[in-house]
């Protein structure tokens, strides 16, 4: 399970990518070949209806960017300004970074709630209570996206779900750096999932491998 959570951002990512990647192509190859005057085939294309894609993939490229942004924190590759920190002393130092950390936390915290809240209210209540055969009273359903008519509750549920993730992985980092002193460095010539080869130096001519 903890394995899982370690790399849960990649693998929403991952699917969110690759599966907005497929529908754009649908969408594409459909409008182009729908032009093409094939008796039969041109009918049926025509008859398909594609007008939903362009606004699903617009929702997954938003939680792509939400959950993007806690692989960020995770993996500290979040743009930061720290030439003054890295100039203070050692003990101020790491308060200073606790104290980022403490308010990225706080803040993420805070944006999780207020959007669970606004989750809530926009018709995710309606929802549990009718699944539960609870009477929902004056609770109003909420409102439906335009082309793929989902309650708008489902996508909203991106800002909280992702800012919640973001939190954890703020309290993860400061939790690692509390007991290492040690804070996540991104290294762009490492790819995660390969292992490190290694190049014996009698094996490199001129910047290249032989």
């Amino acid at each position: 399970m903890l394995k899982f959570l370690d790399h849960l951002e990649e693998w929403i990512i991952t699917f969110l990518i690759g599966a907005a990647t497929v529908i754009i192509f649908c969408a594409v190859v459909h409008r182009y070949a729908s032009g093409i005057p094939i008796p039969g085939l041109q009918n049926w294309l025509i008859s398909l209806n594609f007008s939903w894609a362009q606004e699903l993939c617009i929702y997954m490229f938003v939680w792509m960017a939400k959950f993007g942004a806690a692989y960020g924190v995770r993996s500290g590759i979040h743009v930061g300004v720290d030439v003054l920190v890295n100039q203070l002393p050692t003990e101020w130092r790491k308060k200073a970074v606790l104290i980022a950390l403490i308010g990225g936390a706080t803040f993420t915290g805070i944006i999780g709630t207020l959007g669970a809240r606004f989750v809530w209210e926009n018709g995710m209540h309606y929802a549990i209570f009718t699944l539960m055969g609870m009477d929902v009273g004056d609770v109003p359903q909420g409102p439906t996206s335009p082309d793929l008519e989902w309650p708008t509750w489902i996508i909203y549920s991106a800002v909280p779900l992702g800012s919640y993730l973001m939190c954890f992985r703020f309290l993860q980092v400061m939790w690692n750096f509390i007991r290492t002193g040690e804070l996540p460095s991104h290294n762009q010539a490492h790819v995660d999932g390969l292992d490190e080869e290694t190049i014996n130096d009698d094996s490199i001519i001129k910047g290249g491998v032989k």
